[in-house]
């Protein structure tokens, strides 16, 4: 048990503490010790995706920081341990046994990719850990994989604070039919847990709304020559790209497909939501269009503060796709055990009673975050179901839409 015990002659707390303790004062308000808990973080930090798994581990960083600083939790301080998953499954599955075999972990925010969150699903569940994803969209995690017929909660230590892809694909899918009135998308996708299923729902409500799929094709993440690709998309006649995937490859395939003068837009999900796309792209990606969770973080007044705070830090990577909601996903975790320790007393338990309390916790999470509202229906999802499309508008994202999902 670790015990925080009040002094009543100054007002400071004293933590008998058997994990990690710093006897600097920390964030406790009268220089005595505190304790240590770590919030691990799983993201692509190198290599495909990295600058959007940069963006979330900095996102978290800075709620921890915001914390320490407000002394949210009187007698603990939060420390943030990131792992690089590398858009790895394995990689993934082998960080989640690291931070659930650190006893100083009291949660995990991550990963970016739907394909790696399945690897790591169980491994949190049998620690009792909570884990949070700012980012995965594909809602079998949380629904099942019958999630279309028969909704049932896989793991209940898994949460998000993204919205899924049956919102998002057929969000897109109203936009480019109804909105830009385009009548025939060819649709491609990268293969992956993320990218085909996100292609798919596209297709089905494309097709369901009086669109046509002139074609569809897959290509592999990592290639770079998409000749034979933009070859059928040019004799298909498509006024629409459809890319379900992430920016790596997205980048390469508008610019090709333009370079060959298929003058159609390419339109993707939040995996391509990212200013490297338009920094490699250049002058191809003008008019293509993405769909992200959420409202533009640059007009919700609670996040001017996380913008400034990252742009002045020097943090690499982008912000604007998952920042704000990694942000908000450490946040609940820190919440709940604060919601803990206020529940017991002041007394912080030994790890193994303190994981699957703070799981219950973050469930009844109810709190306005830097993206809104921050609460969990049953399945663990997200209740904020805001959406946004992105368009490039002189080499800049411009937000042209913003609401939710009509599934009727």
């Amino acid at each position: 048990m670790v015990i925080l015990t009040s002094v009543l002659t100054t007002g400071a707390l004293t933590l008998t503490a058997c994990g990690s303790r710093d006897d600097n004062g920390g964030g406790d308000s009268g220089g005595g010790d505190t304790t240590t808990l770590t919030i691990g973080v799983d993201a692509p930090l190198s290599g495909e995706n990295s600058q959007t798994g940069l963006g979330i581990q900095y996102g978290a960083q800075i709620a921890a920081d915001d914390a320490n600083e407000k002394n949210l939790v009187p007698g603990v301080k939060f420390k943030i341990k990131a792992l690089d998953d590398k858009a790895q499954p394995a990689t993934g599955q082998s960080n989640a046994t690291d931070l659930t075999g650190d006893q100083s972990v009291v949660g995990a925010v991550g990963p970016l990719n739907s394909g790696v969150a399945q690897s790591m699903l169980q491994v949190f569940s049998a620690a009792n850990m909570v884990q949070i994803s700012p980012a995965n969209t594909n809602p079998e995690l949380t629904q099942g994989k019958n999630w279309q017929t028969d909704k049932k909660r896989p793991y209940k230590t898994y949460f998000r604070t993204s919205t899924t892809d049956e919102l998002q694909g057929s969000y897109a899918a109203d936009y480019a039919f109804n909105g830009l009135k385009k009548k025939d998308a060819f649709v491609v996708d990268d293969k992956q847990t993320y990218g085909a299923g996100l292609a798919k729902i596209f297709n089905e409500q494309y097709k369901k709304l009086g669109g046509k799929v002139v074609g569809t094709d897959h290509v592999n993440t990592g290639d770079k020559d998409f000749g034979s690709l933009v070859t059928k998309i040019k004799n298909s006649k498509a006024d629409l790209l459809y890319y379900g995937g992430q920016y790596d490859e997205a980048q390469l395939i508008t610019k090709q497909l333009k370079d060959a003068g298929v003058k159609i837009p390419l339109f993707a999900g939040d995996g391509t939501f990212s200013t490297t796309y338009i920094e490699t792209a250049g002058a191809a990606a003008e008019g293509d269009l993405v769909t992200a969770i959420g409202v533009p973080a640059d007009t919700l007044p609670a996040a001017k503060d996380f913008i400034a705070e990252y742009k002045a830090k020097g943090y690499k990577g982008d912000y604007g796709a998952y920042g704000t909601y990694a942000y908000d996903a450490t946040t609940a975790i820190i919440n709940a055990v604060k919601a803990v320790v206020d529940a017991n007393d002041g007394k912080l338990p030994e790890m193994n009673e303190l994981r699957p309390k703070v799981v219950d916790e973050v469930q009844k999470s109810d709190f306005e975050g830097l993206t809104g509202k921050v609460s969990f229906d049953e399945y663990g999802d997200t209740t904020n179901k805001q959406l946004t499309v992105y368009q490039v508008e002189k080499g800049e994202w411009k937000a042209v839409k913003t609401g939710t999902a009509d599934l009727g």
